[in-house]
Order: C-alpha cells, then structure tokens, then sequence
C-alpha cells in the first residue's frame, strides 16, 4: 500500500509517485488511457439516448411519479450492464463486496462515505442503480444530464437556498414513502476529499428519521489514484493516474442498518453526527467537524464558519512578497478604514482601486487578492480590512472590534440585529457566515447584542473565546494558523445508536 502523505486538511490530495512509477505511468498509460477511455465513451454514447428511451413521452406529473412496468424491466438492466462495463473498461476489473445490502424497506437510504471523486459511483452497480442526489447544473451536462433524468435524482443547486428547501422535502417525501419510490443513495459528506478523515456530514438523509444503512468505500490500492479534491490532483489527472494501471481494486463494505431513536429522529444533526462517527470508527479515521459551505471548505466550531485557508493570512503574505513593508501596510488598512467609515457596508472594489489603496505597484497582487475573497475580482472593503487587520497586530482585539461594531451598527442604535452579526463575523473571519445563531443567542439580552455583551462572550465563552484566540490573532511571519486543524469527534458516540 502507498504511504499516504499527511495534509493539514481533508480538501487536499496529490498523487505521490517516484521515479519508476512515473515512467511506468507513462509507458502504460500511453497504451491504456486512450484505449480504456475511448471505450468508456462508446458505452456512454450508448447509454445515452437509451437513458433519455426510458422516460420518452411520459408527462411531467408522470415523471414525477417513479418509473415502474415495462421501461423499468427493460431499460434499468441494460443500463446498469453498460455502467459496469464503463468501470470495467477504466480497470475496476472486479469488486469486493463485504457485508449485506439491507433492502428497501429495512433502509430507504444507503449513506456512502468517504466520498472520494467521480469514480466512486462505481458503488452503483453494487447498489442496482439506487436513486442519487446531484447538482442540478449536472443534468444540462451531455450523457450525464440523461442518467440523472433516467435515475429520477434528486436535483439541488448549491447557489440556490430555495432549491435546498426544495430537494430536502423531495428527499424527505421520498424517503418516508414507504417503499413506493426505489431505495437512494447519499455522499452525506457533499464533497470530496482525500480520505484521511471524515467531513461532517449534511444532514439531508436524516431528516426523515428513518433508518440508514452505512457504506464504506476503499481503495486498496499502492497508489492512491482516485481521489479529486478541492486543490491538487485534478479530475483530468485522477483519469490519467487511474486509467493508467493495470486494475484499480475497490472495497464496498454494506455495515449493519442503523435504527435512530426518537432523540435522533427529532433532531437530523444529532443523527448524522452519530452515523459519521459511527463510519468513521469503522474506517479508523477522524470524524471532523471539516464542510464545504459555498464552495469554501470550512471547520465548524459553534455554529461560526472557519475557513481552513484564512483569505487574511494569505492577503499579508501576498503584500509582504510584493515590497509592502509593516509600516505600508498599517498605512494602507488605516486608508480602508476611512473609506469604509465615510461609505456603506458592503461596498466592493475592484483590482485598480485596490491597487491604489494598497499602494501595490502590480495590478497582479490585487488581482489575486481579490480572489482569495471571491470569484468576482472585487473584494468587500470592509470584510477586507476587518480580517487582515484581526491577523496585522495593529490593533487589540477589544480595538478592532469596536471598530467593527460601528461599521455595522449604521444607525447607532448600539444594538446589532442578527443579521448584522452574520455580517461582522463574517467580515472578521474571511468568508459568509450561515449560522450565527449560537452566538447571536449567547451574547444578546431582551433580544438586544450589545457591544460589551459581544466582546465578553467572544472573550469568556469557551467555544468562541477559541476562536478569538486561535482564529483572530495576529501571528508571526511564517507561522502555521490553525486553520485547517481538524477535531476529531470520534469520541462520545451518543449512547442511542442501535442496530438492526
């Protein structure tokens, strides 16, 4: 087995090779990668109008009902024997198989982890094809816009709250029908990841309260080749890698169902938390509390989004690398705090008036600041000024956050609503926050958050006292942040888990 490098998170994975194994790579692979990937593609070109056959001239009410009779008998096997013979052709020449697969009624929902890339959909063919849930953007992709349409997935944008509500009670309505619709099949994790812990998991399957049965995936393999994660092996080289051995061996291990009990059905994150570590026991990894929120890979620490790569901190090191010495950049946070005290929250500004704030003398360093905060090339003034000046050292804690409690505060009514809280705390941390909840609770009064009452739960309060301390202090030139230091919540398995 290959010696798995250590990352400081799970959204991070390169494929280790030496010498030989990268000539090896390239000799095999110039045989086989055109070869196994050209009959993949005729398997799909296949697939492809069959899987569109199946739901031909049925009404959108009948598409919404699950497919049964004769286009279920005779399309779901042909499609199912042309999936496995496009794993076959990409070397996942046979699978081990450990365990049971619980049936329909036993488990309405099969929860897979760890989730590692595109490849593990392999697990479908062991699962007969069980209905799966994807980003909608997939279904206008070519082929794979007609297996999911032939699925009947369930569909979901990550950019859209609303079609989140929508696919949780789709979700919902079909897990608790009864075995009308087939069994489904859920990554609970939502991303991929380099397998060396497991992310928190969604807590989408478990709203329904019904039982679940646990899937392990592995890949006992010397080299590592599947996984395609958030940075470093890309999809295309994931390909290459994979397709470029002789076979790629595969591990799908169906554990015992798991029964929720009433606590857990009457609260869906309990459920997942206990599941993740229930897997992750079984796995002999870390459950982490590690997600992917927005596309931003992020640890969750009382309700508060951390990111595991802090914007703030790779903003300072861009502007030291570009000239900028301490004193320029004291000079150039003190220029954006003036423009956000004289504008309004929320202003963004993009690389030249950056630039000219900052005094850079590259457009480029701007440029790519800019998309350390978003996709846009524009960075909020004052998300920009609040997080690099929590990691500059130019201001005490108690400072900055006066600072950013009357940037928020507008009307100065000395009160922020909870809304504005997401706001500063997001400002403070780099990225949005979803869920400050927690916190708002914890530090307002009569429904009243204060600045004092912020700045002493945020300075006494165990949970966010933490994050203060190890998130939003200043650190020396070269120093590692905590971010992207995982919890290993493995502990306390909550005593109500039961099996079937």
């Amino acid at each position: 087995m290959e010696e798995q490098e250590c990352y400081q998170h799970p959204f991070v994975h390169r494929v280790q090779l030496t010498t030989a194994q990268r000539i090896r790579g390239i000799i095999l692979g110039s045989l086989l990668f055109p070869v196994r990937v050209t009959v993949a593609a005729i398997l799909f070109l296949v697939a492809w109008p069959l899987a569109r056959l199946r739901l031909a001239g049925l009404s959108e009410e009948e598409r919404a009902r699950p497919v049964t009779g004769w286009r279920h008998h005779l399309f779901h096997p042909i499609i199912l024997l042309l999936s496995r013979g496009v794993f076959f052709s990409l070397g996942f020449l046979w699978v081990k198989v450990k365990g049971r697969r619980a049936d329909l009624k036993e488990a309405p929902v099969l929860v897979v982890a760890p989730h590692s890339g595109y490849l593990d959909m392999m697990v479908l063919c062991q699962t007969q094809l069980a209905t799966v849930v994807s980003r909608s953007e997939n279904s206008s992709l070519p082929v794979i816009g007609a297996l999911l349409e032939f699925n009947q997935a369930v569909l979901v944008s990550r950019k859209d709250p609303e079609s989140r509500k929508k696919a949780v009670t789709q979700l919902n309505e079909r897990l608790t029908s009864n075995g009308y619709w087939p069994q489904m099949l859920v990554f609970p994790e939502g991303t991929t990841t380099n397998g060396q812990s497991l992310l928190k998991f969604k807590p989408g399957a478990f709203v329904a309260g019904v039982p679940v049965q646990p899937v392990l995936l592995r890949y006992p393999n010397k080299l590592d080749t599947v996984r395609w994660t958030y940075k470093g092996t890309t999809w295309v080289e994931a390909l290459w890698h994979t397709t470029s051995q002789l076979y790629t061996n595969m591990t799908v291990e169906f554990l015992p169902v798991y029964s929720p009990s009433e606590e857990e059905k009457k609260d869906p994150n309990l459920y997942a938390d206990n599941v993740q570590k229930l897997m992750a026991g079984a796995l002999g990894l870390p459950a982490t509390d590690y997600v992917m929120e927005g596309g931003v890979p992020v640890n969750k620490l009382g309700g508060l989004s951390l990111p595991v790569e802090s914007p703030a901190r790779n903003t300072l090191s861009l502007l030291y690398k570009s000239g900028l010495g301490a004193t320029a950049v004291e000079e150039a946070l003190d220029r954006m705090i003036d423009r956000c005290q004289s504008g309004a929250p929320g202003s963004k500004v993009g690389p030249e008036t950056l630039s000219s704030i900052l005094g850079l003398t590259e457009r480029e360093t701007a440029v790519r600041v800019c998309k350390l905060y978003s996709k846009d090339e524009t960075v909020d003034v004052g998300q920009f000024y609040l997080s690099v000046a929590a990691l500059s050292g130019f201001l005490s804690f108690k400072a900055l956050l006066h600072k950013a409690f009357n940037l928020f505060d507008r009307e100065g009514r000395g009160s922020l609503s909870a809304e504005e809280l997401s706001g500063l705390m997001g400002a403070l941390l780099g990225v949005p926050q979803y869920n400050t909840h927690p916190l708002y609770e914890a530090a307002s009064h009569q429904d009243k958050l204060t600045e004092a009452n912020l700045l002493r739960v945020l300075t006494t309060h165990p949970t966010y006292q933490r994050v203060v301390n190890e998130y939003l202090q200043p650190v020396e030139a070269g120093s590692h942040l905590p971010w992207g230091r995982g919890v290993n919540n493995n502990r306390d398995v909550h005593d109500s888990k039961k099996f079937e």
